[in-house]
């Protein structure tokens, strides 16, 4: 993607702020990077802590893969963050409103041209207890099939012991270790041809979920939950805080 002076500026002055802040924090471990296509994609990853688009950020940037984001729209309200978000060229999801579907078609226009694009599919950072990878929305699935952008599953572990989900303050000692692994596109060739009904998009998003927990479960060197999490099914709404009472996130253990 051709990018503007504005925004090849922006881009460097952030960076040079970020990934120094980024490497002394943790030390880093990418792998899979030659998986990344040449052309336009969707990076999918999953998300666990606020740092995740700080660590995905950051890989992406390191392979001169400018990182763009589907953001929340309340955050171009912010004074200062709105204006390097905007010369970055992020943008901007207002959730449950018709603009989710003009971000998601800006969205598109960003990858025709080359560039990367990264959404979460579960939309925020996850419910499960043990920080799996919960049931994902249907944006990503959506866009890949309507224009055939490849879906690039992505799994990082780590940066949640940095700087835990929803904590207040980082805890760098002892060093921890932030590990990025990149997996081949999804093979979403079943669902040519189909309908994108409400079916076939859930069984695509399904598919892409799939990849990215099995990644995740290579990097943590542990079984997945045999069902995927629900948030409707625990009374948890989609978006927003939550933390579930009792339970130090991530740590399978009752907090004290």
């Amino acid at each position: 993607m051709k990018e503007s002076a504005k925004s090849r500026v922006t881009f460097a002055i952030v960076a040079g702020i970020v990934r120094p802040v980024m490497n002394l924090l943790m030390n880093k471990k990418w792998e899979g990077l030659e998986k990344l296509p040449a052309g336009g994609f969707i990076a999918a990853p999953n998300h666990c802590t606020e740092i995740d688009p700080l660590v995905i950020g950051h890989m992406l940037y390191n392979q001169q893969r400018m990182p763009r984001f589907l953001a929340k729209g309340s955050l171009f309200k912010v004074p200062v963050l709105r204006s390097v978000l905007r010369n970055t060229k992020q943008i901007p999801v207002e959730r449950s409103t018709a603009g989710a579907n003009r971000s998601l078609q800006v969205a598109k226009e960003v990858v025709d041209e080359g560039g990367a694009i990264i959404i979460y599919p579960e939309g925020t950072l996850t419910r499960d207890p043990d920080l799996w990878p919960m049931k994902g929305h249907t944006g990503a699935a959506r866009m890949a099939l309507e224009s055939g952008i490849p879906v690039v599953p992505m799994a990082h572990w780590g940066a949640h012991e940095v700087f835990p989900r929803y904590a207040k303050r980082f805890h760098v000692f002892p060093r921890k270790t932030s590990h990025v692994l990149v997996g081949d596109p999804v093979d979403l060739s079943a669902f040519a041809g189909r309908p994108l009904d409400r079916a076939t998009l859930t069984e695509a998003t399904n598919v892409i979920m799939d990849a990215i927990t099995g990644l995740l479960a290579g990097l943590r060197g542990e079984q997945p939950p045999a069902e995927r999490w629900d948030p409707a099914a625990h009374n948890q709404t989609n978006h927003g805080r939550f933390v579930e009472r009792g339970r130090q996130p991530g740590s399978g253990t009752e907090a004290p």
